[in-house]
């Protein structure tokens, strides 16, 4: 069973559907988090597990609102809420809360749509739809609640491809569903995978049912191993020119490069990073830069891990060209071949601690040679930084000097002027002190010639007075 938090970052929205203008249509944003029940890894799902709240884990963003109500087709009608759930830092995909009226709509919407195409268009590249039954959904607005899961729960990855792998007990669930349900509930389910038989165009876009070879219910008629691909793997090309052929792949960090008939990329990056092995992607081949030759002779098996000869079909040096030939030595025995093998896989484990250790000495003189240059710029830099800032207090100090000698100079001829002015001062102030006596003088003289004057003048009127009598 499983169980979805929301950390939800609004309310919920009405969602406009043109098709279906059903108010229990809603949408809202925020970060789904998915757990699972820890009793489900060593325990089958049983039929009182499933219940009516449905989680759909992607849903493509080129398919709108309106598009996922038409893949629902007529089982919008049975569902009694409908809750989009988008999140802002995945824009390729959304996620559906579905709770449907009963609990046999749940299992028929659930049998028909889990593993089906959404594009039935486009088989090979079209997403799948990928349905689980949820025990609780709930929306808050706390993250720390969001992430804390529920007690026996633990927390699953949200990507459809991730969490396919985890979810092995699906088709076992599918099975127990057709051997539990009533004949009436089994009708019902023939009746709709006929009718999704019958609007599809493709089989393949949704999964195969069979009958049961006792209770003669519908089972899948096939194991899946992975639904939930959302798309097929890329074509391996070459990380420099993007050709897809004659590609060698660096065993050291995994860089894919051309071959020495094509650009050559893979022997220059060999050139360049000192990574001496590379594996033919074609052959399944291991050729060695530094000892010019192969080294693939053993390989080691993925059934019972043990180590066997490899075939090897080309013994050119060059191991490109794949046009000479090459017959299995029937010569040598079983016991001489499995005294050999301990020698070999010396020489191989030899040779492969010798490459990491060389590979372990370049990265490390690759540091020291980064350390040195970045403390030599930082040296550098700061012995720049320095000098100008030196050169800056020189130019400042320099000008300050000249403005003193300037204010110095102003203040001689300062005080030479104020010597003159005072000598000035006290010449003006002697000068105006004799010209201040001199003119007391000439008043007084003046005062003594008016008191003559007056005299003569008396004595004058006196006598001229009498003369006249």
């Amino acid at each position: 069973m499983f169980a979805l938090r929301v950390h939800s970052v609004d309310d919920n929205h009405p969602l406009s559907i043109s098709s279906n203008p059903n108010p229990n249509l809603g949408e809202r944003r925020g970060m789904v988090h998915l757990f699972r029940s820890l009793s489900l890894a060593t325990a089958l799902p049983r039929t009182t597990s499933r219940t009516t709240l449905l989680f759909v884990v992607a849903v493509p963003n080129y398919l709108s609102s309106d598009d996922f109500i038409r893949f629902c087709g007529s089982h919008i009608d049975e569902v009694s809420e409908l809750l989009v759930i988008r999140n802002d830092a995945v824009e390729d995909r959304y996620s559906v809360v579905i709770k449907f009226m009963n609990q046999l709509y749940a299992d028929a919407f659930y049998c028909i749509f889990n593993g089906k195409r959404f594009s039935p268009g486009e088989v090979d590249e079209a997403e799948v739809c990928h349905l689980l039954f949820m025990l609780s959904a709930e929306y808050t607005e706390s993250a720390d609640f969001a992430c804390t899961p529920p007690p026996g729960f633990t927390e699953l990855p949200t990507c459809p491809v991730c969490l396919g792998w985890q979810n092995s007990a699906r088709v076992l669930w599918q099975h127990e569903v057709f051997q539990t349900a009533t004949p009436n509930d089994l009708l019902m389910l023939d009746v709709t995978l006929t009718d999704v038989g019958k609007t599809s165009n493709n089989i393949s876009s949704g999964p195969t049912y069979t009958s049961h070879p006792q209770t003669g219910s519908f089972i899948p008629a096939y194991g899946e191993v992975c639904q939930f691909c959302q798309q097929q793997d890329e074509k391996p090309t070459c990380f420099v020119c993007g050709t897809s052929e004659n590609l060698w792949v660096c065993m050291i960090c995994g860089f894919a490069g051309c071959g020495r008939y094509k650009e050559g990329h893979a022997i220059r990056h060999w050139k360049d990073a000192q990574h001496s092995y590379s594996l033919d992607l074609e052959k399944q081949q291991v050729w060695d830069y530094v000892g010019d030759s192969f080294v693939h002779r053993l390989n080691q098996s993925k059934a019972d891990g043990k180590l066997a000869m490899m075939d090897s079909r080309c013994m050119s040096t060059e191991g490109d060209c794949g046009t000479y030939g090459c017959t299995d030595d029937s010569g040598i025995s079983a016991a001489l071949f499995s005294s050999k093998v301990e020698a070999i896989v010396d020489e191989y484990n030899h040779l492969l601690a010798t490459e990491m250790e060389t590979q372990r000495q370049y990265y490390e003189s690759l540091l020291l040679e980064a350390k040195a240059k970045r403390e030599s710029s930082v040296l550098e830099a700061v012995e720049k930084a320095v000098t100008s800032k030196m050169q800056d207090i020189q130019n400042e100090l320099e000008k300050c000097l000249e403005e003193k000698k300037a204010v110095s100079d102003i203040n001689q001829k300062l005080i030479k002027n104020q010597d003159l002015c005072r000598k000035k001062v006290k010449e003006i102030e002697e000068r105006a002190i004799q010209v201040c006596y001199n003119l007391e003088l000439v008043w007084q003289r003046g005062d003594e010639m008016n008191a003559m004057f007056y005299a003569h003048a008396k004595s004058y009127a006196c006598h001229g007075f009498w003369n006249l009598a």
